[in-house]
């Protein structure tokens, strides 16, 4: 064979190449579902909200983006019968993580951040709100899922007023955790004041750590408590039952998992979700605990900084403060441009990760307070994609 006949056959074989890899792009991004409409995304439009005419709703609504464990969106609102301008927030007992969040503790966070998000949408649309927290009395915590159905978490009453200066609610829309790299660039002094003077209640607190001890410290603690969970089988499994392996999957649920966690997008999102929906194992088993560690030591290698909330107290009503207070710590960051990841692990309180939380606690809150929320902080390398959102009627209480 000539050397023209042998760069002819060559270049069929990279037609070919290409071709294959074309067809099988297309037929990996078609198992997704790339021509689904993402309807988990509609909350997130600015004009979401005005769809509904009763201003309860509409708070719901924005109450729905706020952050949240294992984005679960563990809420439900019941509507007042007799005054319009009156809702109450219970705990979603069928969204329990029982597994990673045995105490329920991060379900009450939960409750704490959207009550911080329905406050500043409020603000925003020109209302007042008095957030009556346990109105009914606290739970009966030998029956905790009968009581979250019927206890409600808070008494929302709402007053017209004109419209207040809201600073931190257009980036109430954007992802409130991001697990890409952060740039290792230190914080200023004012900066850390800044965020941490977001607290005024004398029985929490912020404190943010950037030195090379408590980073190294803190940094050993992520990425031990991750090994120890990704040891621990049912934890894991609890995880991937709540995994959206494509567009079908998160339009049908709304809630949970998918491959835009780890900022997966574009058209790399959909041959991932391709992957995974005919490769199950590739998000299960070893391969997910290979992930959980790959994906934490990476995020700790690029931190410049970790955040915490300690509370004096672990009442149910610290937990859900400890939450309004994450909110406003997190909207904080990000109006200055900085992102923030929760590194729950070493927090959680299954019996595996109990030498992790002891110590944790020992260095950090030795005097008896309990670390509520556990982040790294930074500004980010890039940006990520939004997750998936319930429809907010589908948090009401139909009577």
């Amino acid at each position: 064979m000539g050397k023209k006949g042998l760069l002819k056959r060559m270049g069929v074989i990279i037609v070919g190449i290409i071709l294959f890899i074309g067809i099988a792009v297309m037929a990996l991004s078609i198992i997704s579902g790339v021509f689904e409409k993402p309807a988990y995304l509609e909350p997130w439009n600015k004009d979401y909200a005005q769809k509904f005419d009763d201003p309860r709703i509409q708070l719901a609504a924005h109450g729905l983006l706020a952050a949240n464990g294992h984005n679960m969106q563990p809420w439900k609102i019941r509507l007042d019968k007799d005054d319009p301008m009156v809702f109450y927030l219970y705990a979603d007992s069928g969204r329990l993580t029982n597994e990673v969040d045995p105490f329920a503790r991060q379900m009450m966070i939960t409750q704490g951040t959207f009550l911080e998000y329905v406050s500043i949408a409020a603000d925003k649309s020109g209302y007042k709100t008095d957030i009556e927290l346990f109105p009914k009395g606290g739970y009966d915590e030998k029956n905790l899922d009968e009581s979250m159905n019927t206890m409600p978490i808070a008494k929302i009453t709402l007053t017209k007023s004109v419209s207040q200066s809201a600073p931190l609610y257009d980036y109430m829309f954007l992802p409130d955790t991001n697990r890409a790299p952060y740039q290792i660039t230190k914080f200023s002094s004012e900066q850390i004041n800044e965020l941490e003077n977001i607290n005024t209640d004398a029985f929490m607190s912020i404190k943010i750590f950037q030195d090379k001890e408590n980073m190294d410290k803190l940094g050993n603690y992520a990425i031990e408590a991750a090994s120890v969970e990704a040891g621990v089988d049912r934890v894991m499994k609890e995880s991937q039952y709540i995994f959206r392996a494509n567009e079908y999957q998160k339009n049908r649920y709304r809630y949970g998992f998918s491959v835009e966690g780890q900022g997966t997008s574009g058209v790399m999102k959909h041959i991932m979700q391709g992957l995974v929906t005919l490769f199950p194992s590739m998000n299960s088993g070893k391969a997910a605990s290979d992930i959980l560690i790959h994906s934490t030591q990476t995020s700790v290698d690029n931190t410049p900084a970790y955040a915490m909330i300690i509370t004096k107290y672990n009442t149910r009503l610290s937990q859900v403060k400890s939450g309004m207070l994450y909110s406003k710590l997190m909207l904080g960051a990000q109006s200055q441009g900085f992102a923030m990841q929760p590194l729950s692990q070493a927090l959680e309180e299954y019996p595996e990760m109990k030498k992790l939380y002891n110590g944790i606690h020992r260095d950090y809150a030795p005097d008896g307070g309990t670390i509520q929320m556990f982040v790294r902080l930074g500004k980010p390398t890039k940006k990520i994609p939004q997750s998936m959102r319930r429809d907010v009627m589908d948090l009401i209480v139909k009577e």
